[in-house]
């Protein structure tokens, strides 16, 4: 009697602990179904699934993503010509050059010259598609909660507010340079000159770009005036 309780206990007990362990893992698909593990299991999948959904919609490649180099080169063969801030406002004032500040708005109603025209060339990002919430994701990483991206309205709005015909000069915030120094040998690339590329891309012929970028206009305490005009 006290045989057949003992092996019954034994057996009890080894049941107990093959329900414990085939309720705990699934030996035949190697995954472990415990509620921790299931729930990392989940957090990897959903992340997968993410990856493969932004890979999957991210727009193509466009014209201002193009290599320095390239931009540069043709940048040279339209001879796109920098000119210093002095230089800049004279031929406003002169010869009815228009300055294009491609800023953001907020930037172009804290301070900009007078008369400036604003077509910011990046802007807020707008969309919720899954490439835009990941590039989201991804600013706020480095702590910037107000992403941008380039602005598919940029050729549309110029050719509004200024036209073809206008002569301009591209101007943003540090304004990069075409020519090269020790530190940067193939220039500079900045906001201005990747519009100034858009533009002679598009078809606009009096391209200029100012060297230096607004930074050197307020220093040097040129005309400027805030909001909008």
């Amino acid at each position: 009697m006290i045989t057949m309780l003992a092996a019954s206990s034994v057996m009890n007990s080894n049941l107990a602990c093959s329900s414990r362990i085939s309720s705990c893992s699934d030996f035949t698909s190697g995954h472990s179904w415990r509620p921790i593990e299931a729930m990392k299991l989940h957090r990897m999948r959903a992340v997968s699934s993410i990856r493969i959904s932004c890979a999957a919609t991210k727009p193509a490649k466009t014209p201002a993503e193009e290599e320095w180099k390239v931009k540069r080169q043709l940048l040279a063969e339209k001879r796109v010509r920098s000119v210093d801030v002095k230089e800049a406002l004279r031929l406003q004032k002169e010869n009815n050059f228009v300055i294009l500040d491609v800023r953001p708005e907020a930037e172009f109603k804290e301070a900009h010259p007078p008369g400036a025209i604003n077509v910011q060339i990046y802007r807020l990002i707008k969309e919720w598609t899954a490439w835009d919430i990941a590039r989201r994701a991804a600013f706020a990483f480095f702590g910037i909660f107000a992403g941008t991206e380039e602005n598919p309205e940029f050729i549309q709005s110029v050719d509004a507010k200024v036209g073809k015909n206008a002569k301009i000069i591209v101007a943003c915030s540090t304004g990069g340079t075409l020519k090269p120094t020790q530190n940067f040998p193939d220039g500079k690339q900045s906001r201005s000159l990747i519009a100034a590329y858009l533009l002679v891309l598009n078809g606009y012929s009096n391209v200029y770009h100012l060297e230096g970028g607004l930074s050197a206009w307020f220093k040097e305490g040129l005309p400027a005036v805030e909001g909008e005009e």
